[in-house]
């Protein structure tokens, strides 16, 4: 199959309608999807209209959590046409760090697998393949296997997994 002008006129027409590459292969016929994705790119096409389901998946995504985002727009966003991909100049985004609990990280007492018992923390330390492997050691609480500090790493509240599925 050979790319003729008709075919690179129609492909940039559909992929600027915001057709998948998929979509416009089909329609093309003879082409696979793969082909479709690389004349895009040697043809240099970039903006295109989103598809709808794409902008509800994005308000979706869970953001960093250790900075909490405001946007302040000056301008409306473009949602459609050549211009739906181009970064509004205008934007405003800054970042502003979560404020840190008071947190004390213990220093490892570097115990063996030998020394470790019933009420030492079990929180590995380093790589088992290497000789400087051990265990943190503080001593551990209510027969947890860790101290209270790795417990904290370890353990998550069920309502915090629940949160972060959805």
């Amino acid at each position: 199959m050979s790319w003729t002008e008709d075919r690179v006129g129609r492909l940039t027409k559909l992929w600027a309608d915001g057709l998948s590459a998929s979509q416009i292969a089909a329609d093309l016929g003879g082409v696979t999807r793969n082909a479709v994705i690389g004349k895009v790119h040697r043809l240099g096409l970039s903006g295109r209209a989103k598809p709808a389901s794409s902008t509800a998946r994005a308000k979706r995504q869970p953001r960093s959590a250790g900075y909490t985002a405001t946007r302040t727009t000056r301008a409306t966003p473009r949602t459609s046409g050549a211009n739906a991909l181009k970064i509004d100049a205008d934007a405003e985004v800054r970042f502003r760090p979560k404020p840190a609990e008071d947190v004390v990280v213990p220093i490892s007492k570097h115990l063996t697998v030998l020394q470790l018992t019933e009420n030492t923390c079990k929180w590995p330390s380093g790589d088992p393949q290497y000789p400087d492997f051990s265990f943190c050691g503080h001593n551990s609480k209510d027969s947890t296997p860790y101290c209270e500090f790795h417990s904290k790493l370890a353990f998550q509240p069920a309502s915090e997994r629940r949160r972060k599925r959805r």
